[in-house]
């Protein structure tokens, strides 16, 4: 196994005890994937409920120490998972979160790298591409190792909606989202497939009949999927939580896995300097190869557009 750094690879803080951060501590925790996981948040108090609720479950799982922490408990973990900052609230979009939240990090960042010069950063606070970029900049880290969840979540919400528009199980579609994990993310339609076939192609032999506005039906669902569950629940983070944990697995365990993270663009359909999210193989040293899949012209033009938005939104912030 590769190993980027002296670090424990089973511990892993988290940096927020909110909805997301609690609930990645669960799903990591459940999922017998880590075992050592600071709790650190500026609301200590909270923190420590979060740490003592998941302790009381600790007979039904692999052995894992859960407590809350502070900064200094970054020291040794191999990925310091982010999810603090402010919520998105009903009818506010992912890119009106950018400027509070940029300060915060701005005051998150230094805090950790003081401790710990090693880790994998991953990012999971919204808007995630943006603020894996300020991470970039702020830590000094090298590129592989600072990681946004970005569309990992986009895509599962993708092949589930395939999955019941088709009657197969998720598990037998591939399908990717890629570009900003938000209202200009690019559903590729042209790669996406089941048993190894396209979907233009599936389609004649399934027996289900579909409408022709299938495509842009499961398209929006996807990309307005947190917009609903917010107003509905006012948050979302089962779903994120798992999608972290499955990058946190990916990297723990080396799969090369490839998977929707958002990382720094460089030359990948003609962007740079910003960060995006494209099928990548990750694996223990974090970002292992971004890949340049052949998308459709279409698409192509869509994910540049995106770029574009995140681009434009940086320059706003002097970034």
């Amino acid at each position: 196994m590769k190993c980027h750094s002296k670090n424990d690879p089973n511990k892993i803080a988290i940096i927020g005890a909110g909805g997301v951060g609690a609930t990645t501590a669960y799903a990591l925790m459940v999922q017998g994937i880590a075992s050592e996981i600071p709790l650190i948040d500026i609301n200590k108090e909270k923190a420590e409920g979060e740490a003592m609720d998941l302790n009381h479950g600790a007979s039904f799982v692999k052995p894992v120490e859960v407590y809350a922490g502070d900064y200094s408990d970054c020291v040794g973990a191999n990925i310091i998972i982010i999810t603090a900052g402010a919520n998105q609230k009903p009818g506010e979009t992912r890119l009106d979160l950018v400027k509070k939240n940029t300060a915060i990090f701005k005051e998150i960042i230094p805090q950790i790298t003081k401790y710990n010069q090693d880790a994998i950063l991953l990012v999971v606070t919204n808007p995630v591409d943006i603020l894996t970029y300020v991470t970039l900049k702020l830590s000094g880290f090298p590129k592989e190792r600072v990681i946004g969840s970005g569309t990992v979540l986009d895509s599962s919400r993708f092949r589930s909606l395939i999955s019941r528009n088709c009657g197969v199980a998720a598990s037998n579609v591939h399908g990717y989202v890629i570009g900003e994990h938000g209202d200009s993310e690019v559903p590729v339609w042209s790669l996406a497939n089941i048993a190894g076939t396209n979907l233009d192609n599936y389609c004649p032999i399934c027996d289900k009949t579909c409408q022709s506005n299938n495509r842009e039906e499961i398209a929006n669902k996807v990309k307005n999927a947190a917009y609903e569950i917010i107003q509905r629940k006012g948050a979302t983070f089962y779903a994120v939580a798992l999608a972290v944990a499955r990058i946190v697995r990916a990297i723990i365990r080396d799969e090369n896995a490839i998977l929707t993270v958002s990382s720094l663009m460089e030359g990948q359909y003609g962007i740079k300097d910003t960060c995006l999210s494209l099928p990548t193989i990750v694996n223990s040293t974090g970002i292992g190869k971004v890949l340049d899949l052949p998308l459709n012209s279409k698409e192509e033009n869509k994910f540049v557009e995106s770029a574009n938005t995140l681009k434009e939104t940086a320059k706003k912030l002097n970034l």
